[in-house]
């Protein structure tokens, strides 16, 4: 079995998809407490560490991790945000090199947004890969969107992943799937109809398109709604109100645009049915907000497991 060290866990996106590739999690670290009791209801056997990471030191960890992984907080390169890049008190790429430092991992995976594509950024990233170089590891950057791998939203992620040249030359990125995602009336239909609303069916086939990219993770902004009116206005092509979120399912006699639920807004974010968000609504809504959806860490922790696993054998082969 693998083993991950993973880091700025929230409620667990990413750490479902990699538990799903096979890794095991010797620990986990996340510094807030909703998400660490969701991560706790959940998965028990975990390693839940609720700490800062900022003070936390991953030195015991040391040649007991495969891989390093992380979403560490996108404002700091956000549209959303001001952009400040490594000016913004909020920028952990510097933490999470040091921490990679301490544990020695095989692989490192590190997702953030896309603005970090930017062209105001190329130096920032190119200086990232440079020290990930200088500690020995070979890397590449690219965009994903998460529905390319069966998610019903866009939600174009950056994923950086890193591996010790041995293992790295046998690394590829998974190839998108063809079958198309989901639409949100198919994903969220029998939901809508969970208290008998009439019309869920009608609404289903006019939510006939993936959703707008989720927003609403940060603590600074937002609370629970699906962002500002460009967001909501893309909602409401869907027949979906976007100003608030609702506590149930539209009643029997429901008319008008339906509110979503904090179980529909998981799943459009990629989470398991059976995954519970813990917390009050703002809170819940906050730990999906800012979650890496698990079938793209899934199919990403798939391809470096069979990159470790070929680095593992050739070692082996050239052992005999």
């Amino acid at each position: 079995m693998l083993t991950s060290l993973e880091i700025c866990a929230g409620a667990g996106g990413q750490a479902i998809g990699l538990e799903q590739a096979g890794f095991d999690h010797v620990a986990v670290v996340e510094i807030d407490p909703h998400a660490c009791k969701t991560l706790r209801a959940n998965r028990p056997e975990w390693r839940v560490i609720e700490q800062d990471l900022r003070t936390f030191s991953a030195v015991e960890f040391r040649g007991k991790v495969d891989l390093f992984a992380g979403g560490v907080p996108c404002p700091p390169f956000s549209v959303a945000g001001k952009q400040l890049g490594a000016d913004d008190e909020r920028d952990l790429f510097p933490t999470a090199l040091r921490l990679v430092d301490e544990c020695q991992p095989k692989a490192v995976m590190i997702e953030n947004v896309r603005g970090i594509f930017d062209p105001e950024f190329r130096s920032y990233r190119k200086a990232l890969q440079a020290k990930l170089k200088e500690m020995g590891y070979d890397s590449d950057w690219t965009l994903h969107n998460a529905s390319n791998y069966g998610v019903p939203q866009l939600r174009p992620r950056s994923i950086l992943v890193a591996m010790k040249p041995k293992a790295f030359r046998y690394f590829s990125w998974p190839s998108p799937e063809l079958r198309l995602a989901p639409t949100v009336g198919e994903v969220l239909k029998s939901y809508m109809a969970a208290d008998g609303w009439k019309g869920a069916e009608d609404w289903a086939k006019h939510a006939s398109d993936i959703a707008p990219t989720l927003v609403g993770g940060s603590k600074k902004h937002g609370g629970a709604d699906l962002g500002p009116t460009r967001a909501r206005r893309a909602w409401a092509q869907l027949g979906v109100e976007g100003r608030s979120l609702a506590d149930a399912p539209p009643p029997r006699n429901f008319e008008g645009m339906p509110r979503l639920t904090i179980p529909m807004v998981a799943r459009i974010q990629g989470f398991p049915s059976e995954w519970k968000i813990l917390g009050k609504k703002t809170a819940a809504y906050r730990q999906i907000g800012n979650a890496f959806p698990s079938p793209v860490a899934a199919a990403i922790g798939r391809e470096i497991a069979r990159a470790l696993e070929a680095a593992k054998d050739s070692t082996r082969a050239r052992a005999s």
